[in-house]
This record gives structure tokens, C-alpha cells and sequence, in this order.
């Protein structure tokens, strides 16, 4: 025995054993390929259950989504949705492109995944591309939105047996896609975690189903994979996307970045416009979220700046209640009501006065409420929703207005404040000003300035504004720049390249003459200087200039409403006290004043400045014709925002910087004009006093 096995009695006995076996295995392998042949071919798709249903949904949107998604869609639309679909089914039949901004909850990425897959299913386009924000969430959405309803919906089963019967067939198992035949024709179905083709299905004429290879992928904006998408079909073509759904193609944290919005938005403008190729142009849809001003998603749904994306923007609610009375106390009794886990007061409480509190408001989908909680009208709902996550979460998630926008519809946006020329030539002073005022805002790497002329009545010109090193550039951010104190002044310490950049900017600016249209010659006698950076280098530098009479530390402060005003409190022996600013008395012998000044106050009055229009009293220009030329101090002047105060009896608008923005040059503008109430400037001059004329006696006429 040899390995437990009998010895064969001669060469012919093993010959035959190998040949026995080699047949073995060739009847076992051919077992196994009928087994796995049978286990590919999935045998015809059943016949089209209701083929008028399918039919009639094949140009309808509301109508497909209304049959094969009931469970989805179940409450009735409301007219900002009637009007969504119509914009979103002329998106996807007549390749037009589409924002859409709704409340959280109203079911917008749901209808564009239904459009998405109504697309696909009637082969109306034959590329879809999916991009979010990452793509993580892309491929959450062809999981959630894609995979599940082509396996799961017994709907579309019954009436496109052709996509869902190979897609069930799989059984959740995407290796056998690459082996899968119908009637013994390879279907080419796909089904990855990035990418899914519809099964190829022919016809007994030899022709295919509409669906049969349209391609859906998914992506991440940033992720660099917008670019080159080109597939090939069953028949040799080649073809590019012609339908994209970006689904909230912004992050928050990009959001709050104007340079990663910018960089967004041209993303999306070239890259993902440019993906269906030369020939055609793209559709799209973009169900997105407003977080913050000029963000990405607000700068898309502006029609004046992205006509093309035919941009909407809707609310939960569109007018608020107008007994506010009625409605803090409900707010009060919900409040404690939560706290106990029990909300039946405030709910019996609204019940007994509905009309009464629903007086006055107008909301978007009556339908919305929760009557498992105890809601009982869309109104409650709103309200409820806005004391749960506060004001700031329910103007931006609900109504896509952020909080930080509410109250800007008084101010000029970066464009008409560029746009404010006054055509008068750079650095030159009109004949009608009678001060000129610097400001100058300290930072590590640079110093930046303006310089203002302005008439007794506070009408103002700006007549230059720059940093010290020049940059070469009219447009420039505070992070990029390359000329710095430091590399101007090498081998200098920080406080030392600040007071050498100091020593410089003064002798360049307040040591000249500036000339106006008359011919006279004007110095600035007014330079404030902010001290919030360096407090003590700006004071060394104020002490030891030889512009000592014209230069002055400052430092804007954040005064509240609840705040007392600069300008009421208690003067101490040396200070003088003006509009919302205080400039302290000496402190000892070798001390400088120093001016203290309301910075909401002087922001708020900056931008009323700004408001009046060229020709009125106390308007605000710009030196020049170019818009373009002043770009950069346009950002700077719109780069915070303000919110409305109240305290002490006393209305104050707080102002706050924009995450990542440079508001450099709005400080110096609004310091500028600091220095002019200073020097006596008044939005409203002092009238002259009308002085009687005196009366001459008559000298009596002497006769000889």
C-alpha cells in the first residue's frame, strides 16, 4: 500500500485509473458550469403589470411620484413643492438647471432622488451623476435613494420589470453582476458603492428597454473625480453626463469660509457645467441649504448673479403671528413644559385661542404638523420648531434666511458700494472739504490705511485706501500677501518692523500736501491709529513721531445696548467727550491720549453713510469709475454683519466679522470718520447764528 491506496498489478491497471479520473473531473466540471450557467441566467423580466400607469407618469413628475411613491410622498404638496416639481421635470426634459432651497424636512432630496431615478427608468437621460458635499454622503445617497428603491419598491417592480428584476436577481450580492444573463445575453449590469448600470435588456425585435445601460455615479465636489467622467455603452458609444444632482454641495465648515465657497461655486460652475461635454449642455438640480451670507449656496440661488439656475427659495413660514403676547406666554408654558416632559398645557393652551394666535401668519404647507406630539395646525408647528432650536437654527435651516442676513435689507452689498464711484481722479481733495482724516489698522504682516475727505456736513470722499508694504495688486487677501513688514524691515523683531512700517506710512502720507481743486493745499490733521494689536508699540510710536500733534492711539470698543454709552458716562478731569467717543486724558508725563470709540455705533453710522446717494448730504463715494478697481474694499466694508439689540430703552445693531473674511478697510473707514467728528465734523452743521445789524447814529449835520 502506498498512501493507504492498493498497488497497481501493472502499467495498463494505473493508465486506466488516471483516465477514469481525468473523466471524473471533466463530468464534475461540467456539472459545476450547468450549475453556475443556470445560476446566471435569470430567465426573462415578468411582463409590465399596468403599462397605461407606467405610461402616463413618463413625462410627469408630480404624477410618477404621487403613484410609485406614495409612501414617501403622503401628505398633499403645497404650492412651493407644485412649483418645485414643475421647474425640476423642465430641469430633467428640457436639460435646464434648478436650485432649490427648502425648510429641512420638506422632502427636496427626496424629490430629486424621485426625479433622479424617473430619469433613469424612462431613459430619459442615459448618465446621471450624483455629487454631494463628500463622497461619503454622495454614496449614501445611490445607497439610500438608488439601490434600495430599484430593489425594494414592488411598484416599480411591477411596472419596470426590466431595471428591478436583474437588480432583485442579484440578491444583494454585487459579485454576480459581472456573470448575470437574460435569455442568455450578458446584461452588463453594474452595481458598485460608486457606480450602478441599469441591466441591458433586448426586446424580441433585437431592440433594448429604454433604462438598458444608463450609467448613475456618484462623487464628491472636491474630490477631483467631476472631471473626465466618460463611460462606454453596450453598442460602442461613448457618452458623458447630461443629468447631475448635487445634493447640498456644502459643508458647514466650508460654508463659513469665503474662500472654499468661491472655490465651490467655480467647482461647480466650470467643472461640474462642463461634465456633459462640448456638444450639449448639462442639466441639473440642486437641492441645497443657505448657513451663512454668501456662502455657496446663496450666491447659486441669487438670480441676479446665477440667472441660469432659476433659483428657489422657500419658507416654512412666510408671516409670523400677530398677537406676540398670546404667543410668549405659550412660549413660556412649552418651555416649562419640556422641562417636565409634558406639553399639554401649552397645547390646550393654544387649542382654546387658535384663531386668536393664528391671526396674521401665513405658512407654506398647512399640512405640516406633528399630531402624534399634540400639534394640531402647521402655525404651532412653525412655533414650536422655532422656541425648540432657537432663532439662529430656524432662520437658517427653516426659513433659508440666516439670522445674520435678517436684517441687512438697508445695506448696500459688495457690488453697489463698488459700484459708488464718484469719478473724481485718485487722491485729490474737493474743493468743498475742509478736513482730511487717516486711520490706520495695525496686523502682524502689514498695516493697512485709508484716507478721507469730508465736508462740514459729513459728506465724505474716500480719496485713497492700501496697505503698508504696497502689494502691487488691487485685490489681494490678508493670509496670501508675500510683501510684509517683516520682509521690507529684515532682521527687524515684530514690534520693531510694526514701528519702522509706522514711521513709514506717516511720512509718506502725513508728511505731504494734498492738493485740492482750487489749488489750496490740505494736510491731514487727524490720523488715528488702532491700538487692539500692539497697545504699546502704537503708543511708543504716537509718543516719539514727530507727527505727535496728528497721530492718536485708538481702540474700538463692542459698546451693547445694555452698555452705557461712551459718551453718558462719567467724564474724568482731562477727557474730552464727543459722538460716541472719549479721548482719555494724560495718565503722567510721558503718556499720550488715547481714543476710545463705540465701534457698533461708527460701524452702523459708516453704513447709513454709505446708504445716501451720491448728490445727498452725508453720502459716502469712492474715488474713480472702475468698479473692479475697488473690489477689495467692498469686501472688506460687507465682511460683518449686524444684529438688532435692545436694552436700557435703546435700539443697537452689534456688528460681528464673517468667518474668514478681511474687514481690515472697513475699520479704517469707519476710524476715519471717528476722526472727523473729532475735528468738529457734524452730520447736521450748526447753523449760523443770524446776527442783527447795528444800528449807526446819525451824526447831526454841523452849520457854520
Amino acid at each position: 500500500m502506498i498512501f493507504g491506496r492498493r498497488k497497481p498489478d501493472s502499467y495498463q491497471d494505473a493508465t486506466g485509473d488516471a483516465e477514469a479520473y481525468r473523466r471524473h473531473k471533466a463530468r464534475a466540471a461540467r456539472r459545476q458550469a450547468e450549475l453556475a450557467e443556470a445560476g446566471q441566467e435569470i430567465g426573462p423580466p415578468p411582463p409590465v403589470v399596468n403599462p397605461e400607469r407606467r405610461e402616463a407618469c413618463r413625462l410627469n413628475l408630480r404624477l410618477f411620484c404621487e403613484t410609485y411613491y406614495s409612501a414617501v410622498f403622503f401628505l398633499a404638496w403645497s404650492a412651493d413643492h407644485l412649483r418645485a416639481i414643475a421647474k425640476i421635470e423642465r430641469a430633467v426634459l428640457k436639460g435646464e438647471l434648478f436650485a432649490l432651497a427648502m425648510p429641512r424636512g420638506s422632502g427636496k432630496t427626496a424629490l430629486c432622488l424621485a426625479a433622479a431615478i424617473w430619469a433613469a427608468v424612462y431613459g430619459h437621460h442615459k448618465f446621471i451623476c450624483l455629487i454631494a458635499a463628500t463622497e461619503r454622503r454622495a454614496r449614501n445617497l445611490l445607497q439610500i435613494g438608488i439601490y434600495r428603491s430599484l430593489e425594494r419598491n414592488p411598484l416599480l417592480m411591477a411596472d419596470f420589470p426590466e431595471v428591478c428584476h436583474p437588480v432583485r436577481k442579484l440578491e444583494r450580492t454585487p459579485q454576480r453582476a459581472a456573470k448575470q444573463k437574460c435569455n442568455g445575453v450578458y446584461t452588463s449590469i453594474i452595481w458598485t458603492k460608486k457606480e450602478i448600470v441599469l441591466p441591458t435588456i433586448y426586446r424580441d425585435d433585437g431592440s433594448t428597454t429604454p433604462a438598458s445601460g444608463t450609467i448613475i455615479t456618484v462623487c464628491g465636489l472636491t474630490g477631483g473625480e467631476v472631471r473626465g467622467q466618460i463611460k462606454d455603452m453596450p453598442d460602442g458609444s461613448m457618452v458623458r453626463p447630461t443629468l447631475v444632482l448635487l445634493d447640498d454641495p456644502q459643508t458647514k465648515a466650508s460654508a463659513k469660509s469665503v474662500t472654499q465657497s468661491e472655490d465651490r461655486v467655480e467647482l461647480l460652475q466650470g467643472d461640474v457645467l462642463g461634465m456633459a461635454g462640448p456638444d450639449r449642455a448639462i442639466a441639473g438640480m440642486m437641492p441645497c441649504t443657505v448657513i451663512r451670507p454668501l456662502d455657496m449656496a446663496d450666491e447659486i440661488l441669487d438670480p441676479e448673479k446665477n440667472p441660469e439656475w432659476h433659483g428657489e427659495r422657500t419658507k416654512l413660514i412666510y408671516a409670523f403671528p400677530s398677537d406676540e403676547g398670546l404667543w410668549e406666554e405659550y412660549t413660556n408654558l412649552r418651555k416649562a413644559g419640556l422641562r417636565r416632559g409634558d406639553t399639554s398645557a401649552s397645547d390646550e393652551f393654544y387649542r382654546k385661542r387658535r384663531a386668536a394666535m393664528d391671526s396674521g401668519a401665513k405658512v407654506a404647507w398647512p399640512e405640516r404638523f406633528w399630531a402624534d406630539k399634540g400639534e394640531v395646525s402647521a402655525v404651532q408647528h412653525a412655533m414650536n420648531l422655532l422656541i425648540r432650536h432657537g432663532e439662529a437654527m430656524f432662520f437658517a435651516e427653516f426659513q433659508n434666511e440666516p439670522l445674520v442676513a435678517k436684517y441687512e435689507d438697508d445695506l448696500l452689498d459688495a457690488d453697489a458700494i463698488a459700484a459708488k464711484c464718484n469719478r473724481r481722479p485718485e487722491s485729490t481733495v474737493p474743493t468743498s472739504c475742509t478736513r482730511l482724516t487717516m486711520f490706520v489698522d495695525v496686523q502682524k504682516k502689514l498695516l493697512y490705511y485709508a484716507v478721507l475727505a469730508f465736508e462740514p456736513n459729513f459728506t465724505g470722499y474716500v480719496i485713497e485706501y492700501g496697505s503698508w508694504p504696497d502689494q502691487k495688486q488691487h485685490h489681494f487677501l490678508y493670509r496670501s500677501v508675500r510683501r510684509t513688514l517683516q520682509t521690507a524691515h529684515r532682521g527687524h523683531g515684530e514690534e520693531a518692523a510694526i514701528l519702522a512700517g509706522l514711521e513709514d506710512l506717516t511720512a509718506a502720507k502725513i508728511g505731504r500736501p494734498w492738493t485740492r481743486d482750487d489749488g489750496a493745499a490740505m494736510r491731514i490733521t487727524a490720523c488715528l491709529i488702532d491700538a487692539g494689536y500692539q497697545k504699546d508699540t502704537v503708543e511708543l510710536f504716537c509718543r516719539q513721531s514727530k507727527h505727535a500733534g496728528v497721530v492718536v492711539p485708538s481702540k474700538g470698543l463692542p459698546v451693547s445696548a445694555a452698555s452705557i454709552p461712551l459718551d453718558e458716562r462719567k467724564r474724568k478731569k482731562g477727557e474730552e467727550v464727543g459722538d460716541n467717543w472719549r479721548l482719555t486724558g494724560r495718565q503722567g508725563e510721558h503718556s499720550v491720549r488715547l481714543m476710545l470709540f463705540d465701534a457698533n455705533h461708527w460701524k452702523s453710522f459708516l453704513h447709513a453713510r454709505l446708504a445716501v446717494a451720491i448728490g445727498g448730504k452725508g453720502c459716502l463715494s469712492l474715488w474713480g469709475r472702475s468698479e473692479a478697481r475697488h473690489r477689495m474694499i467692498a469686501e472688506h466694508l460687507t465682511a460683518e454683519y449686524r444684529t438688532r439689540t435692545e436694552g436700557r430703552g435703546r435700539t443697537v445693531y452689534q456688528w460681528e466679522c464673517l468667518p474668514g473674511r478681511d474687514n481690515h478697510l472697513l475699520d479704517c473707514v469707519a476710524g476715519c470718520h471717528v476722526a472727523a467728528s473729532l475735528l468738529g465734523i457734524r452730520l447736521i452743521a450748526p447753523a449760523v447764528p443770524k446776527t442783527k445789524p447795528v444800528k449807526t447814529a446819525k451824526k447831526k449835520a454841523k452849520y457854520f
